[in-house]
């Protein structure tokens, strides 16, 4: 198909040659006044004349419905794509390494960069208990958490969490007396006070619906500590437990 203008041009030229055609028969008709009365034209004749005038206009429309049917498939554009996400970067080498020689080979790493916003790179890493049937719980469910600190490109543990709740200086205020097998993991990167952690202790495959503990870098110690209900004080540690022995390691 051409141009919308061509397209035009052409009715235009095709309506104009069947008006030529109309004005010649309408001289014919004029010119049988004079001639012989069997040359005049009947009934049947002149009612087939009547009838051109609507036979050009329904075929102008149907050249232009084709006409507008041909532009609209060649209008038609592709659906845009769906927007692919962003892949989320890489672990580096280094990090995987260091988590699974504190953790494991089944070891996650969950985060990384300047958690506690102190210029060090660090890294959070867990064990993460997969969704089954009988693990249904909301969450991330996990049973020992660690994250490790690098200074002068060695990697060291600043946290631990298995039964119970500990940094370089012993066991963290809050931390159950009664050790504990699994903990609901939630955490959070804050642009001012760093990476913040809340673990929720579990029995079993029940939710005790027992408030979570929090912990944050603590930058007057320099490590991580735990918070007190209000979520704004940072409490002592206790450098022994009883009954605080762990199974897991």
């Amino acid at each position: 198909m051409g141009s919308p203008g061509e397209w035009w041009k052409s009715l235009l030229k095709r309506q104009s040659l069947m008006e030529k055609t109309s004005q010649s028969d309408c001289w014919c008709a004029n010119e049988a006044g004079i001639s012989p009365s069997i040359f005049k034209e009947g009934p049947d004749i002149g009612a087939a004349r009547r009838w051109r005038i609507p036979l050009n206009f329904s075929l102008s429309l149907l050249f232009l419905a084709i006409f507008l049917g041909g532009c609209g498939t060649d209008a038609s554009k592709p659906a845009p794509q769906a927007e692919t996400k962003p892949a989320e970067p890489a672990v580096p080498e280094d990090i995987q390494l260091a988590a699974k020689a504190l953790l494991g080979s089944e070891s996650q790493v969950l985060l990384f960069g300047d958690l506690a916003k102190n210029r060090k790179q660090a890294f959070l890493a867990a064990d993460v208990v997969p969704k089954t049937p009988t693990n249904n719980l909301p969450g991330t469910i996990v049973t020992r958490v660690v994250v490790a600190e690098n200074t002068d490109g060695k990697w060291a543990e600043v946290l631990r969490c298995d039964e119970h709740l500990k940094n370089q200086k012993g066991f963290m205020g809050l931390t159950p007396l009664v050790p504990v097998t699994g903990w609901r993991l939630q955490y959070e990167q804050n642009d001012e006070k760093g990476l913040q952690l809340y673990f929720t202790p579990l029995k079993g495959a029940i939710d005790t619906h027992v408030l979570p503990i929090g912990v944050r870098w603590n930058p007057a110690t320099k490590r991580y500590q735990s918070l007190d209900r209000t979520y704004e004080h940072f409490l002592l540690e206790s450098p022994s437990m009883q009954d605080a022995r762990s199974t897991l390691r």
